[in-house]
Order: structure tokens, then sequence, then C-alpha cells
């Protein structure tokens, strides 16, 4: 290679402002008719299935975090995946978890939007849910270790087996840890475990644990799923989360209580 040179060229539109005095050299351009033109296509197509009601819900259940990393809408996910896979010929799961980079969505709007269509407010629509979940993983359960359970809590935090970047798991409901994000290492930073209110133990018990194909390899740095072993195939994770909420209509999606991670008591 004798040189390599390069021109960056930003482009400001209607659809991607920019405002700072750095963009004064910038060029608007127009939307290209024809690009519109066939993403409108698509739009009109999906439209019967994006405004079809699928639940609802008495407020908002934002995707926002607490202090210790507990998000609504993930705890509402992740009940979703637990009761998709536990009948035993779906996997008979006990614990599910989700990893917070796949919930999306603006922390203002939540898991509830303000109405986009003719849905009345509360009313959660297809395309609403699926902007929430738009990734189209498939369901995984596995069996773990409670030990296993407990490495893959301590991987949440960077240095810890490998993790790079803090990420919370969102968990079902019935599991339940200690956590102390500002632990001197990695062990001292996940106190008692329990489902169900009885202790997880550090020992060869196991569970039947479901995750989505992502985390299933090994996603997010979370490298301790690849232990898992028995693997069995679900449904897709959007199609798990429209049934959830819909078992609860005529009536309301609960409102998670978030607490299911909780401080570790100071030693």
């Amino acid at each position: 290679l004798v040189a390599a040179s390069a021109e960056n060229s930003i482009v400001r539109n209607s659809s991607n402002p920019r405002n700072s005095s750095a963009d004064v050299a910038l060029l608007d351009l127009p939307k290209d008719q024809r690009v519109a033109d066939v993403v409108q296509q698509y739009v009109t197509a999906a439209a019967p299935l994006a405004s079809q009601i699928i639940g609802k819900v008495s407020q908002d259940i934002l995707n926002a975090a607490n202090t210790l990393g507990e998000i609504p809408s993930g705890d509402v996910i992740a009940d979703a995946q637990l009761v998709a896979t536990q009948p035993a010929n779906l996997g008979g799961a006990q614990i599910a978890f989700m990893n917070p980079g796949g919930i999306r969505g603006g922390a203002t709007f939540g898991f509830l939007f303000a109405p986009s269509g003719a849905e009345a407010p509360g009313e959660v629509t297809y395309g609403e849910a699926f902007t929430i979940q738009p990734f189209g993983n498939s369901l995984v359960t596995k069996t773990m270790t409670g030990a296993q359970i407990r490495d893959l809590l301590e991987q949440q935090f960077p240095g810890c087996g490998g993790q790079t970047t803090k990420r919370i798991l969102q968990i079902s409901v019935g599991f339940s840890y200690e956590q102390d994000p500002a632990g001197v290492d990695c062990a001292s930073r996940i106190g008692t475990i329990t489902l169900n209110g009885s202790a997880v133990p550090d020992d060869g018990t196991t569970y039947r644990v479901t995750m989505n194909n992502f985390l299933a390899a090994g996603g997010d740095g979370f490298t301790v799923f690849n232990q898992g072993t028995d693997a069995l195939g679900g449904a897709q994770d959007i199609d798990a989360l429209v049934v959830y909420l819909g078992s609860f209509l005529p009536g309301t999606v609960p409102n998670p209580t978030v607490d299911r991670i909780v401080a570790k008591p100071a030693p």
C-alpha cells in the first residue's frame, strides 16, 4: 500500500437534522422520493399487523434502569420468556435472563407509547411491542448449575470472566439476588441468590434456564451461557411477548415492582 485518502461528507436532511455550528458547511438534501416510495410500500403492507392490539397496560412500563440496573420492561420480557418455556415439552424453564441491549425504544417512551394510531390510551400494538424487541431472536433453554448461575451474574461486571462492559441481565419473576456494584472483586459483587424464596446453592444442583439465542452463544460477553447443556430451541422472542401480553386481556399487564435485584447488605 503506497497511499490512501478519503473525503468524508456528512449528509444532513430533514430526517437527520444537525444543528451545531460545525454543520454550517453541510448540505441539506431533500428526501429521495424513489426511496421514500419503496419504504412506504412496506409501511403500508405491515400496517394491519403493526396496528393490532395485543395487550393493555395501566401505566408506562419504562425502558429505564434503576440504580442496580433492573429495567421494568426487562422484567416483563423475562417473564414472557419464562412463561413461554415453562411447559416440560418446551424447556421446563425455571429462570429466564434477558440482555439489556436487546431492549430497544426510548427511555422516555418506555414500553407504553403514546397512542400512535387508533388504539386507546393503555393499549399496546404489535408494532409498539416490536419496537421494543425487534431482533427476532429465538428462545433457548439450557441446564445450568447454581455455580454457573453465580458465575454468570458475576460476569455482568467489567473485568469479570472476560467481560468488558457493565451489562445487567434482566431476570424473571421468582428469581432474585443481592448485588454490590462497588464490590472489591467479582465474587463480592454478588450475594445471596434465591429462586422462589429458596437459596440457589453453589453446587451441582441444576436448573433449567431460558435465554435468547444471542445470549445462548455467549453474546454480550456472557460466555458462561456456553457452559449450559441439553439446549432446547423455542419460539421467537416477539411471539412469546405477544402471547404473554395477550394472556391478561381484557385486563392489563401487572406493573413490575422492580425489586428482583436488591442491594447486598454491608458486611
